[in-house]
């Protein structure tokens, strides 16, 4: 029995649907399990070791040049190798027209959302088999009851998202206790004012414990450096690929970050995790797992350093 998930984006969404590859493989041991992923975000999928094949999509690059003869190329390549295989079950989690046009490139019957639990209704038109699930469920839990519903099985236990990261030497980075600040994210009404993270930098730093700032654009390298500056002995790190930024959220005590996939990603690697929202609503969309985790904020709401302090004291040596 040979399964494809079709969740392309984004970083976030991508961790939400891991706990799917651990329940189907929980319920069928033998089933082969595939996912088509965009590739930026393919390096997920691919921490999960019941992942047999990742499938990636460039639909964000292809947007940029639809008329250039390589991105026509590229998705004639896709067409052949989504129709390689015949799958006895193909799930789109995403619930967008984009996921539900390149699930049905693929062979087999296409199991979805109910246009009344679609983010983009109009998807459900081009699945064979719709399912309703409450809108108002964690994106998690969402994930979790679409493919149940169609695969037939019940939703168990806490979401396990099945992921390990890969030992990494960082030569930049000398042996100690470190905590990890994910201070990007997507939006700036989801940002949490650097003075506050300075504050809080601090406050750590006093306690024996150093701090280490990934940024991915230069705008996010730039601000981590200004935060580091401010932070006594924190480090801004250098560009890493996800992989190295899944090996370093692994080693740490543990992440404060705001909304934004990392902490997500933390939360999956059963590091502890304090999650910052400033915009929007974490009973949604906050992180959800099976260890030490905690959501802080909300809409309009800015948590303080002493709040995230607090939360952290449990996982502080």
């Amino acid at each position: 029995m040979r399964i494809l998930l079709v969740k392309t984006s984004s970083l976030g969404d991508v961790i939400h649907n891991l706990p799917v590859v651990s329940d189907i493989r929980r319920q069928f041991p033998g089933i082969v399990v595939d996912w088509c992923v965009e590739e930026g975000f393919a390096a997920i999928p691919r921490l999960h070791p019941d992942v047999e094949e990742v499938i990636p999509v460039a639909v964000r690059r292809w947007r940029k040049a639809l008329f250039s003869s390589q991105t026509w190329q590229e998705i004639a390549t896709l067409r052949a190798q989504m129709g390689n295989c015949l799958y006895d079950a193909i799930v789109d989690t995403q619930g967008l027209l984009k996921s539900a046009l390149i699930a049905r490139l693929a062979r087999g019957p296409v199991s979805g959302y109910a246009s009344g639990s679609a983010r983009e209704p109009f998807a459900a038109r081009f699945y064979d088999r719709r399912f309703a699930v409450a809108s108002s469920e964690h994106a998690v839990v969402r994930n979790r009851k679409l493919a149940a519903a169609a695969l037939g099985y019940p939703v168990e236990g806490k979401p396990d998202y099945g992921i390990t990261a890969p030992a990494v030497r960082f030569d930049w980075l000398a042996p100690a206790h470190y905590l990890v600040f994910l201070t990007a994210t997507s939006r700036d009404d989801k940002l949490w004012p650097e003075a506050l993270w300075t504050v809080l930098g601090q406050r750590l730093q006093a306690l024996g414990y150093r701090v280490v700032l990934p940024g991915g654009s230069a705008v996010e390298r730039e601000r981590a450096g200004r935060l580091a500056a401010a932070i006594p002995e924190a480090i801004a790190a250098p560009p890493m690929s996800i992989t190295e930024l899944a090996s370093l959220l692994a080693g740490a005590q543990a992440a404060v970050g705001v909304d934004t996939g990392l902490s997500h990603l933390a939360v999956a690697l059963k590091t502890p995790a304090v999650a910052i929202f400033t915009a929007t609503d974490p009973g949604l969309t906050g992180v959800l797992g099976e260890g030490f985790y905690r959501n802080l904020g909300g809409r309009a709401q800015v948590p303080m350093p002493d709040a995230v302090l607090e939360a952290l004291q449990p996982v502080l040596c």
